[in-house]
């Protein structure tokens, strides 16, 4: 495999300061969520972004969308949600006397899917193929979707009431659930001064947030990231975590193999953040809790005890040595 040359490498890296940076006139403090989003967007993978009402989940996915100058839409997820007010519906033309394909909103390069646990698990499911074959088939007629492609989904963990959780294979195909929390006390007075300075009403505060980025630079972005260089003992290290999960006590279901697979990606992707041409095992360390958070169950008795899947991927970290590379 032909490995990335280093001038490409510190290249993406400021193209990747730029984006973060143009983010970070819409978005403030949640540094974090961002640099995992934007690892996300690098490794071509979708997002399951979770956390209570108010801390801008959707203010980010907007700002990250309007930064990228790419065509986006944003579905907000209901119970009475069908297939077909996402994937698109064929009609007949009265003129012509044939199905003409209307084609949903899937059909963008940034998808918004706005408390996607709302809609039931048919309407879940019409992702499924959009998610991993980046296409679409409606009547039998089978239609790929632009790139670069990238669902950023979010949901509430807190309100339970008309939703519907998300199956293990929807939640498979998200490489990574970011967890979104509150801000620090200096953060929350920034966006307080932000929101209500020659501002009225609730409107999100995206006039600062320009083009920075087009689609063939994502493009670039995420092939730069797939050649880099990953040593086969990391590779043995992300795997290793992975089996680590299905072995653990107070995990019910581990991760499967799709877990090894988004650490990797991930890794990649942290590394060129950094401006590295090479991963590390703690490239590995860092993306684990984002990549593999959602694709364990746990106990029951690890869920009485009130344990979480945070608590319990942090002790597997910490049982799995990491070589020396």
């Amino acid at each position: 495999m032909e490995h990335v040359e280093v001038d490409a490498v510190a290249q993406a890296a400021e193209m990747l300061d730029i984006l973060r940076a143009a983010i970070g006139r819409a978005v403030v403090g949640q540094s974090a969520v961002v640099e995992q989003v934007l690892m996300a967007l690098v490794a071509s993978g979708h997002v399951l972004i979770e956390g209570v009402p108010g801390l801008g989940k959707t203010l980010l996915v907007r700002a990250l969308a309007q930064a990228l100058s790419l065509a986006h839409a944003r579905v907000q997820f209901t119970p009475d949600m069908m297939p077909s007010d996402i994937t698109g519906h064929t009609i007949l033309d009265p003129s012509s006397r044939e199905l003409r394909v209307v084609r949903g909103p899937v059909f963008t390069h940034v998808l918004l899917a706005d408390e996607i646990n709302r809609a039931p698990a048919k309407t879940q499911s019409a992702l499924l193929e959009v998610m991993q074959e980046y296409q679409v088939t409606l009547e039998g007629q089978t239609m790929p979707l632009p790139k670069p492609f990238i669902v950023l989904a979010t949901q509430n963990p807190v309100e339970t009431e008309g939703t519907y959780p998300l199956p293990e294979a929807q939640l498979d195909r998200f490489l990574f659930k970011i967890e979104i929390g509150y801000p620090s006390d200096a953060e929350e007075v920034a966006v307080v001064v932000r929101v209500t300075t020659d501002q009225a009403g609730n409107e999100l505060p995206l006039a600062d947030v320009t083009p920075c980025l087009d689609g063939d630079a994502v493009m670039h972005l995420q092939r730069v990231a797939a050649r880099q260089r990953v040593d086969e003992q990391v590779i043995d290290y992300a795997v290793r975590i992975v089996r680590a999960t299905r072995d653990h006590a107070a995990v019910a279901i581990g991760s499967g193999s799709r877990g090894a697979l988004a650490l990797v990606r991930g890794a990649r992707a942290a590394a060129l953040l950094d401006g590295r041409a090479y991963v590390t095992p703690d490239d590995i360390k860092r993306v684990m809790l984002p990549a593999l958070r959602h694709r364990i169950a746990l106990a029951p008795d690890a869920l009485l005890e009130g344990r979480t899947s945070n608590d319990v991927l942090v002790e597997v970290g910490e049982t799995v040595a990491a070589p020396r590379v």
